[in-house]
């Protein structure tokens, strides 16, 4: 195996997503990323592979872009949305000319300039509304024939693109949500596009990955895909502060009423309250299922329409746990499902339907993403699936019937899409678990030629916390009999989230360098109960000190960390805590704050985030002083770090501008600092050569800031 794994490397990275598992139980569908150096962006594709594991997946998209598959009922079509050149179909004959469109069709659509929805999810893109207007293609759904065979067949014509769908029982018709700006809301799209100013006077201004926020409105439309006939639903409209981002999140139940979300608040840009509420296709019949009470997501029918399971998160405290909820529409009662187990739900854990008696669902547990089972009559949840184990995690998950597709991340293995037989959802260990088959090798190439580190949980004592941290070693590390290592603190971002033992690129680039990696699970993460998250509400720049500080110290007295070669790196929250730590704390030897906040008060209004930072900490001229102590930049004098601070120009979840005040700040005191900023970059690094760009520069800011190579020099 080769020492280093090299930076370059990166681009032979393959990165499954999303998973949807046929009707039927016997074939899984997946989405997987993978780099075009040439192009110097990431493309998706949708693959397909049998269940039971008897051949090998199969690429079924050829051109860029696939995401959200998913089966029809009989399984025989998988439609998924696209961006790409209009269906031939739709581009010959007399049809196919704009002069021949009929009377009926315009007035169909007089109201409003209806059938021209919206694609808001292009995070290369500045601004994704202005943007909408170009001649570029948009995202439609596409659909493949499995039983016919053959290219796959464009289902939607919106000249805005659509953004989310889902399939009637039946198969004949689909619901989409799409964009439909009105003339003067179109001639301000293209005027802004022609690089016209940007008007606004919405309240939630900027969203990160959208950009300035227009008055455009979402709805939904029913489409009959015979006759690519379109139906706009105008009482199902998104609103809310992230509307733009979230949609409406439709589910077509087998009772054959739509399910959405949005919000019908009097000034719904000031609340993150989401509702549900059900539909006739035809748009009678609306009914609200939930009280304005919580931030409602992914509505997801019972096999006999009667129940509707959805995620449920509370709308001005973020730190407590979100759970699983069901309406019962036969007896209008609304119930949870999982408090009771005081986790929250993982990333992406929308809940899935075994039967009509038995729902799962992904949770964060004890920094682990793991399956419970979901009782939808009583708070009963049960952990399940301990055959799991403890070091690796479950991060995506898709039922039908009594088979389950699950997404793994292993530290050893990679990413790769498994199936599992509900029959062995009980088992204690793999042995037991004979169905859970793993049916993909995405990144056996890298995995094999490379060395992949050795992973470990640590637990250690922080004012009289017992606090949980992932290791990962070079594989010539020996946990019993240690030789002190450089050591990089790896902290996520949230600070609701949590880490776990997964396969992450940067951690191979690390370790195979000598560098142990140190994820810790500080006070204010999820995946430990609400009392451990909560230790960090309104207290910024506190617990989560601590408790980093004295994992550090522990894994020195273990003699596995040299505490003389300690190193920082992560984005969002991970950047801000990494603020603190050089305010406060000796502990880093040098520190890469990325993507982060550290003047909360200059923050307000020029990110995305004024109503998070209004409920935990209220308004910076109400009470000014707390804002100060939630902020590292108050105590910027004892900063004597190294710093490389990095930044995405068009971040607006953490905006550039308070990267550069901490680099000013650093730098005006004669502290070593630099500042990286990837001008076209979201709240996150998307394009392969800025993704080993920051790799590169994050090594040598390691590597210039170590005694060890200052005293080789």
């Amino acid at each position: 195996m080769s020492d280093e794994i090299p930076v370059e490397a990166f681009y032979d990275l393959s990165m499954p997503s999303e998973v949807a598992i046929s009707p039927d139980g016997d074939w899984i569908a997946f989405v997987v990323s993978e780099s075009d150096p040439a192009e110097d962006e990431r493309l998706s594709s949708l693959y397909v592979v049998p269940a039971d594991g008897s051949r090998e997946p199969h690429r079924l998209t050829r051109l860029p872009g696939a995401s959200s598959p998913k089966w029809s009922s009989d399984g025989n079509r998988l439609a998924f949305i696209g961006t790409r050149d209009e269906d031939v179909s739709r581009r010959v004959g007399r049809q196919a000319d704009p002069e021949a469109e009929t009377s009926a069709d315009d007035d169909a659509n007089a109201d409003d300039d209806a059938n021209t929805g919206g694609d808001v999810s292009d995070d290369d893109s500045d601004d994704a509304n202005a943007a909408s207007a170009s001649d570029d293609p948009k995202s439609q759904v596409w659909c493949f024939d499995l039983e016919l065979g053959g290219d796959p067949t464009q289902y939607t014509d919106f000249d805005e693109g659509i953004s989310e769908f889902d399939w009637s029982p039946d198969g004949d018709r689909l619901v989409v949500s799409a964009r439909d700006p009105t003339d003067e809301e179109r001639a301000y799209l293209d005027q802004r596009e022609d690089g016209g100013p940007i008007e606004t006077e919405r309240l939630q201004h900027k969203i990160d990955g959208v950009g300035w926020t227009d008055t455009v409105t979402t709805y939904l439309f029913v489409v009959d895909i015979d006759t690519g006939e379109t139906e706009r639903l105008d009482d199902a409209a998104a609103a809310g502060a992230f509307a733009d981002l979230g949609g409406l999140q439709p589910a077509w139940g087998p009772d054959d009423r739509i399910a959405y979300v949005t919000c019908d608040a009097d000034e719904p840009d000031d609340t993150l309250v989401q509702d549900v509420f059900v539909t006739d296709p035809d748009g009678a019949n609306v009914e609200k299922l939930t009280d304005g009470e919580y931030v409602c997501r992914s509505p997801k029918w019972s096999p006999d329409g009667t129940q509707l399971a959805f995620q449920v998160g509370h709308p001005t405290n973020y730190y407590i746990p979100q759970t699983v909820r069901v309406a019962d529409l036969e007896t209008d009662e609304t119930r949870t499902l999982s408090a009771s187990l005081d986790r929250t739900l993982a990333w992406f854990a929308q809940p899935q339907w075994a039967s009509d008696d038995e729902l799962y669902a992904l949770v964060a547990d004890e920094g682990r993403s793991r399956l419970v089972r979901l009782d939808p009559r009583a708070d009963a949840p049960e952990r399940v699936f301990d055959a799991q184990g403890d070091l690796r995690a479950i991060q995506r998950l898709s039922i039908a019937g009594d088979r389950a597709a699950v997404l793994v991340s292993d530290p050893t293995d990679g990413w790769d899409i498994y199936g599992l037989s509900l029959d062995d959802i009980d088992a204690a260990d793999e042995t037991e678990a004979e169905s859970f088959v793993r049916l993909s090798a995405l990144n056996t190439e890298l995995t094999d030629e490379y060395e992949i580190p050795k992973t470990t949980r640590v637990t250690f004592e922080s004012d009289g916390w017992e606090v949980e941290g992932i290791v990962y070693a070079p594989a010539d590390f020996d946990f019993d009999d240690p030789d002190p290592r450089p050591t990089v603190v790896g902290i996520h971002g949230g600070p609701m989230s949590y880490d776990e033992p997964e396969f992450k690129f940067e951690h191979s680039l690390f370790t195979s360098r000598g560098y142990l990696v140190f994820r810790p699970n500080y006070r204010g993460g999820t995946s430990y109960g609400r009392t451990f998250t909560e230790e960090l509400h309104g207290q910024w720049g506190t617990v989560e000190v601590d408790d980093i500080a004295a994992g550090v110290e522990s894994l020195a007295e273990r003699g596995w960390t040299d505490a003389e070669r300690v190193f920082g790196y992560g984005f969002s929250y991970g950047g801000i805590a990494q603020g603190f730590l050089v305010t406060q704390t000796d502990l880093l030897t040098a520190a890469v704050p990325e993507h982060g906040i550290y003047d909360l008060a200059s923050d307000y209004g020029t990110g995305d985030s004024r109503l998070w930072n209004e409920h935990e900490f209220g308004r910076p001229w109400e009470d000014p002083d707390t804002f100060d102590a939630a902020s590292s930049l108050t105590d910027a004098e004892h900063i004597d770090t190294p710093l490389l601070v990095m930044a995405g120009g068009q971040d607006w979840r953490c905006p550039p501008t308070q990267s550069e005040q901490l680099y000013v700040a650093a730098k005006a005191q004669g502290v070593d600092a630099k500042l990286v900023v990837y001008p076209d970059e979201h709240h996150g690094i998307t394009d392969p050569k800025r993704a080993t760009h920051r790799f590169e520069a994050i090594l040598d800011w390691y590597d210039r800031h170590d005694p060890a190579t200052e005293s080789d020099d």
